[in-house]
């Protein structure tokens, strides 16, 4: 986690020393070194949020990283496997040939699951331990900075919302889960319509080009 992530922590300090002692026994995704591993870049050098809920529950995926996975993992999730369909039809490029986004993160794209840690095989089963409060004041942050925010689902459109996100600054769709990529997360060009937000905004557009 880089250092300036501190002060936006620190009313939080108890409450995530909480969470970690109630886990510790616990056999955890994903490992404890990598569970800020999305607050890696600087506060001041987001460029985008994508938010997702919580992390893979399948023994090495989940990286601490919304949606990415390890290059050594074959068989993408599903949800990925969408996500990359929609990048090679949004941006006209090539389905990448492994799930790790970590080009997206040296972009300056923070992957933020809402809840940071999960069971093995349980999906959800970290909800009720606090998790949200902490990353919820780290998109407050975001939103007064103007920060653009993909949001893949109704609980993450609302928690953009909760945050203060403007409309504007919100890129919602329907999640990329199998059960609702057909409703709508298909065709809405979450990664063109970002960068038309950021030249609108004067800024420079996102990279998105995975490794192919």
């Amino acid at each position: 986690m880089d250092k300036s992530w501190e002060e936006v922590l620190a009313p939080h300090k108890k409450q995530i020393e909480s969470i970690l002692d109630e886990i510790k026994d616990q056999e955890f995704l994903p490992d404890a070194e990598s569970i800020f591993r999305a607050l890696s870049i600087p506060v001041d050098q987001v460029r985008v949020v994508i938010l997702g809920q919580d992390p893979y529950p399948t023994p090495g995926m989940a990286e601490g990283l919304a949606f990415s996975v390890p290059k050594s993992i074959r068989k993408l999730p599903p949800s990925l496997k969408n996500i990359f369909h929609e990048y090679a039809s949004d941006l006209s490029l090539p389905a990448p040939l492994h799930g790790h986004l970590g080009a997206w993160v040296e972009q300056g794209v923070l992957l933020l699951n809402r809840i940071l840690t999960v069971l093995p095989g349980a999906p959800l089963s970290h909800s009720k331990l606090g998790w949200e409060a902490v990353t919820d004041s780290i998109l407050q942050v975001l939103s007064q900075k103007k920060v653009p925010i993909i949001c893949w689902g109704k609980p993450a459109q609302e928690a953009a919302i909760e945050a203060g996100f403007s409309a504007e600054s919100i890129f919602a769709s329907p999640h990329p889960s199998p059960l609702s990529a057909y409703r709508g997360f298909f065709g809405s060009r979450p990664f063109t319509r970002v960068n038309e937000y950021r030249e609108r905004m004067g800024l420079e557009p996102i990279d998105w080009k995975l490794s192919s």
